[in-house]
């Protein structure tokens, strides 16, 4: 284990390293659709399906990959597993600069999603250098990582967009090689010798994987817990957009606005405040205030009919951003230190499932119960049926909330196997 500096420099480029990936991701937000259009050559309610289905093929390689890349890792180590994926990330994004054809497009998402290993990676990276006391705690700068780059990639995304819609996605392509090549001289390798495992092909997939946490059933229950958070948690990129423009009025600047609110709050949440919190309250007690500032923003959102609400509750939905690393910490604290990479390539795998199964879902609610068609006009009824995912997820996750409120510091043994 690490101690002093070098852990601070470690995670200290781990948190470096998701915020430029989030920014990649965000510079080309604003420009996608001019891209898809001038590819297709149909409108954008067309072309909207297209980049549709590309989230859809990236997600679906997220769920079926993620167990292969964590339990590589674990056998070769974290550094091998996080600079691949970077320099995937520069070739994803130069073909998508130089596509031709909306095929090209589909290749560089297939690619991305394959090599993402980025927070999977990042997050067996903190596991290894943090004490099982500050993981909780140093989980939150994935989340920090993503809210900086989520508030600078699409601003940055915009202004270059002026150039051209190309133009972001060289900018991204520099970016993710410019990490990659800082990576390759200063990046350490953080798992120790005596914790590498063979790779066994057996359970590098998302079924494989699930089989191996017999052995640790309180993961397998918290992990459906996450599932259903992260399904509940996806509905703000499935529908936020319609939700604000139907029920509110805002423009397009409007929602951007609101999305670099969310990206800030959710980097004081996860960068700060957790770090803040996390020695006075501990995980149980921190999760449980993440999943109760969900519930309470979800259900606000359900009813709230004015902009200004919806800035109030905003602020709910950041302090809900508590729940996902102490959700990630108790995990980690179950699973031996040789099986780090595997428990968070199963995470990744099911956050590319709930990806899929959210976005499916939330718009198909969302267009039942809006417009002038609508039998029922309830435009929040994503807001609501995310609500009540949430509240599953707390009563699965009480048992251990309870545990971890009750344990002291000085009691904290191996409980892998109970709740």
């Amino acid at each position: 284990m690490q101690t002093g500096s070098s852990r601070r420099s470690a995670l200290g480029f781990i948190l470096v390293t998701l915020t430029l990936n989030s920014m990649g991701i965000g510079l080309m937000m604003p420009v996608m659709p001019s891209l898809l259009r001038e590819l297709t050559d149909l409108p954008v309610s067309d072309a909207a399906r297209w980049g549709g289905a590309l989230s859809l093929v990236y997600a679906l390689m997220q769920f079926a990959f993620g167990p292969t890349l964590g339990n590589i890792a674990d056998r070769f180590g974290r550094r091998p597993v996080l600079l691949v994926s970077m320099f995937a990330m520069a070739v994803d994004y130069l073909i998508m600069a130089l596509s031709w054809h909306i095929a090209v497009l589909f290749a560089g998402r297939l690619l991305s999603g394959i090599a993402g290993a980025t927070f999977s990676a990042a997050s067996a990276f903190i596991a290894d250098v943090s004490s099982k006391e500050d993981r909780a705690k140093n989980f939150g700068l994935i989340g920090a990582g993503f809210g900086v780059g989520f508030v600078l990639g699409p601003m940055i995304g915009g202004y270059l967009g002026e150039y051209g819609p190309r133009a972001p996605f060289y900018a991204a392509a520099i970016l993710s090689f410019a990490n990659f090549v800082f990576g390759f001289f200063v990046l350490p390798e953080t798992l120790k010798d005596d914790n590498r495992r063979a790779f066994d092909w057996k359970r590098a997939n998302p079924l494989g994987a699930l089989k191996q946490l017999a052995a640790y059933p309180a993961v397998r229950t918290l992990l459906i817990a996450v599932f259903l958070f992260d399904i509940a948690h996806y509905v703000y990129p499935a529908i936020w957009s319609y939700y604000s423009e139907e029920v509110y009025g805002w423009s397009p600047g409007d929602i951007g606005l609101s999305l670099a609110f969310v990206g800030i709050g959710f980097a004081f949440v996860q960068g700060y405040l957790i770090r803040v919190l996390d020695p006075r309250l501990g995980p149980g007690r921190i999760l449980l205030a993440g999943l109760a500032a969900n519930l309470i923003a979800f259900a606000g959102l359900a009813v709230a009919d004015a902009g200004w609400m919806a800035y109030g509750l905003i602020c709910f939905a950041a302090l809900g951003a508590l729940a996902t690393p102490a959700f990630t910490g108790l995990m980690s604290n179950r699973m031996p230190d040789n099986a780090q990479g595997e428990l968070q390539g199963l995470i990744s795998s099911a956050a590319g499932l709930s990806m899929v199964v959210s976005p499916l879902v939330m718009t198909q609610v969302f267009a039942a119960f809006s417009g002038p068609d609508a039998a029922i006009s309830f435009p929040g009824a994503p807001f609501a049926l995310a609500g009540a995912l949430i509240v599953a997820s707390l009563v699965i996750s009480l048992p251990f909330i309870r545990r971890e409120v009750k344990q002291t510091p000085a009691a904290n043994t191996d409980t892998r196997d109970t709740p």
